[in-house]
């Protein structure tokens, strides 16, 4: 009865595929068995620890790709030997909110360079995603990025004030938005994201660690420094 509660047990934690590896190998030992029944607090650690091991296999395949930006969607330094790929939403509050970490590693560190990819997953947000990819086809990407989330929500009004306030051509960049590159491009970043496991934004990629949701300043230097 006990083993049936704790393969249960591992199964809400680590799905499925974790609970008939559990049940499959020699982890699921009496002692061991009885172990975990008796400290049940250690399965959050357990869960945390797999996780992380299954995003890095998963990353394994991908890093050489997942840190090659759209041309010109970079902020920081685009040669830096540090690399942070964040995946973003101008509709996502959590976005906005780590704004404010990313400028300061940037300035705290010229090695720093951010690739930002386009995923817009919130409503309403994709027409914001192809006109940030329009700003970094025109060179211009960090005035636009920095100016749309500071006007809030997208929306077509402040989707075309934060073209304004970047300077675009934007006649140039309305027919770029709606080309097949900034379709190919927003499906690229969809089908990595679906690849590393990513359920929202922001994600992370620094090194060989994923990571996902609104993180302090610390724990992105604290990647970005095992990395260099």
């Amino acid at each position: 009865m006990k083993n049936h509660i704790l393969t249960a047990l591992i199964a809400l934690v680590f799905g499925f595929a974790g609970a008939g590896l559990w049940s499959t190998s020699g982890l699921g030992d009496a002692r061991v068995r009885d172990y975990m029944l008796s400290h049940p607090e250690i399965l959050p650690e357990m869960a945390e620890a797999y996780q992380r091991d299954q995003a890095q296999k998963r990353l394994a395949g991908l890093s050489d790709e997942v840190g090659v930006p759209f041309p010109g969607a970079v902020l920081g330094n685009p040669q830096g030997s540090k690399v942070l790929v964040k995946f973003t939403d101008y509709g996502c509050t959590f976005c906005r909110q780590s704004i404010a970490e990313v400028d300061q590693l940037i300035a705290a560190d010229p090695e720093v360079k951010v690739v930002i990819r386009e995923w817009p997953i919130f409503e309403g947000s994709e027409a914001a995603a192809r006109m940030g990819l329009a700003a970094a086809k025109q060179g211009k990407y960090a005035a636009f990025y920095h100016a749309m989330f500071q006007l809030g929500p997208p929306s077509d009004a402040s989707i075309a004030q934060a073209a304004q306030a970047a300077g675009l051509d934007l006649a140039a960049a309305r027919t770029f938005a709606q080309s097949g590159a900034a379709t190919a491009e927003i499906a690229r970043t969809m089908a990595f994201a679906r690849t590393l496991g990513f359920t929202g934004t922001p994600s992370w990629v620094a090194g060989d660690e994923v990571i996902e949701g609104l993180v302090p300043y610390e724990r992105l230097a604290q990647a970005l420094d095992a990395e260099g």
